[in-house]
């Protein structure tokens, strides 16, 4: 008899899967945990406005300039091995910044904070995609696409109980333990070896190790569909983070503290779990890629106008629902590009330096969405107009999608 059966092969390789997300959220953590603590830190570090612009986006700084380098190199390294190292690095680096005592010792910090990151979330698709079947493949990418939001809305919730207790410096630690403790659990759970479990077949591996890393890398940035997906994700990335990370400094400013403050904030990031959520869903249903974009761009143009036009500034419920609607609809944009990303990438050999190339895009959307937005709200007096910086990227995002409906139009015609 053997030591396994098919039905317990199968649970756990979903066991391992969802281990793979929750890696991804505690690394959200690591960027969710600012927002909340902006205040304390303005006061204590004497941050001006576009530091702390800056220290919300140093983070994607090695996402913007490495990912499609750790894109190319993942398989050869390891995807869990690379898991566990950005884990770790997570770990140190937010130990390290607890002990900063100056703005620019905290964005060093920050910046290490994004190697680690990328290196968590980058391999993550990958090895979901080679722990699980095609069956569970596209519902376990849409519950993927939610863990930022998910890191987000639990350190929006927790910060502002924890930081007038604690401080900030006890926040960072924290979440230096919990890296480190998940690190463990991923390395007990995830098995060194996923090719035995439902992923690419022998034959595809051999052929994405015999194909040289500078014939993949001019492959997929040849093609126009990872360009499009990039962009797009840029378009999407850079004003969630923006509009959602400095909602506790608005609202501080508004005059709510303590637990409305935590729960508000909280939950118009929790909201954006239910766009990418129900992307695979619809998805699944034959609505269109393309067609999921534009709504969701849409959406968030919309909601970003109702959440910081002048005339709604004595309607503060009708604000928060621009900002529930900017991130519930806009959430359709993350879920479906992590699917497109798998459609567009040129070949099977290169779908890993695609979401390579597409988080790179994310990236610097959010290494430039918060400074640039900070810098508007300084010039301005206000974020009165912030409205129109998002509404800019939604129009962009709007143009790239019938751009990615072309793409896949001629991709259908080929095949």
């Amino acid at each position: 008899m053997t030591s396994s059966s098919p039905v317990s092969d199968k649970s756990l390789s979903l066991g391992a899967a969802y281990c793979v997300i929750f890696s991804g959220v505690v690394a959200a953590l690591q960027i969710g945990k600012l927002p909340p603590a902006l205040p304390e830190l303005s006061q204590t570090l004497g941050l001006s406005l576009m530091q702390a612009g800056f220290l919300l986006s140093l983070v994607q700084l090695a996402g913007m300039s490495l990912a499609l380098v750790v894109g190319l190199s993942a398989d050869g390294f390891g995807l869990k091995r690379s898991m566990l190292l950005g884990l770790v690095i997570l770990g140190a680096a937010s130990a390290m910044g607890a002990a900063a005592e100056s703005a620019t010792s905290l964005m060093v910090w920050r910046a290490v904070e994004g190697f680690g990151f990328l290196a968590v979330t980058l391999p993550a698709p990958g090895l979901i995609r080679k722990l699980v079947s095609e069956y569970h493949l596209r519902k376990l990418l849409g519950y993927w696409g939610a863990y930022m939001p998910a890191g987000t809305a639990l350190t929006l919730l927790a910060g502002p109980m924890w930081l007038p207790e604690f401080g900030w410096r006890t926040w960072w630690l924290l979440f230096a333990v919990l890296s480190w403790v998940m690190a463990f659990v991923l390395w007990r759970v995830v098995p060194a070896d996923v090719s035995t479990f439902s992923g690419l077949e022998p034959a595809q591996a051999s052929s994405v190790k015999t194909v040289a890393w500078t014939q993949r890398l001019r492959e997929t940035l040849s093609a126009p569909g990872p360009w499009w997906v990039a962009l797009c994700f840029a378009m999407y990335s850079g004003q969630w983070l923006a509009v959602v990370g400095f909602l506790p400094s608005i609202y501080t400013q508004a005059g709510l503290l303590g637990a409305t403050l935590g729960s508000l904030t909280a939950f118009a990031a929790a909201v954006n779990m239910v766009g990418n959520m129900a992307s695979g869903r619809l998805l699944q249903k034959g609505i269109h890629p393309s067609v999921l974009l534009a709504m969701g761009f849409l959406a968030m143009g919309a909601g970003a106008f109702l959440a910081f036009a002048e005339f709604t500034q004595s309607w503060p419920w009708l604000r928060y629902a621009g900002v529930l609607l900017f991130s519930a609809c806009g959430g359709l944009v993350p879920g479906t590009l992590f699917s497109l990303a798998v459609r567009l990438a040129p070949h099977e050999r290169n779908v890993s330096t695609t979401v390579g190339w597409m988080q790179q895009g994310s990236a610097a959307g959010q290494f430039a969405g918060p400074p640039l937005v900070a810098w508007l709200a300084s010039q301005v007096g206000g974020w009165q107009w912030t409205w129109l910086a998002t509404g800019l990227c939604c129009v962009l995002g709007g143009l790239l999608s019938l751009l990615i409906a072309r793409t896949l139009s001629q991709q259908s015609v080929a095949s």
